[in-house]
């Protein structure tokens, strides 16, 4: 049999490797071996991080509604609770958007949602 030369494959996959590694620090973004490593990492976190973003932003949605509505008298289980008894379909982005932007508009809503 033939014998296999893996030159130009095992360049490409090396190469491929390097290049996921651009701008890491130090012997991380040029050494194969320790590139290879943080390149693993590093996908590794970022698909765990794409999930972990969704909760990040809610709570930091939540705590700017809870805020907001505390400075309108309520806490925010009770807004939300109303808000949902009245019908009132804004998802947690927009009300904090609101509370944020538009103060004015965001005690409208937490009148509809008292009442």
């Amino acid at each position: 049999m033939a014998r296999v030369k893996r030159g130009n494959v095992a360049r490409k996959r090396r190469n491929k490797i390097l290049r996921l590694a651009r701008g890491f620090r130090g012997s991380n973004g040029t050494l194969f071996r320790t590139a290879n490593q943080r390149v693993m990492k590093a996908l590794c976190n970022a698909y765990r991080d794409r999930r972990r973003r969704k909760r990040d932003f809610r709570r930091l949605w939540i705590a700017r509604i809870n805020a907001a509505a505390r400075i309108n008298g309520v806490s925010y289980s009770r807004l939300i609770g109303g808000l949902k008894k009245a019908d009132v379909r804004l998802n947690r982005k927009m009300l904090a958007q609101l509370a944020v932007a538009d103060p004015s508009s965001f005690s409208n809503v937490v009148t509809a949602a008292k009442g």
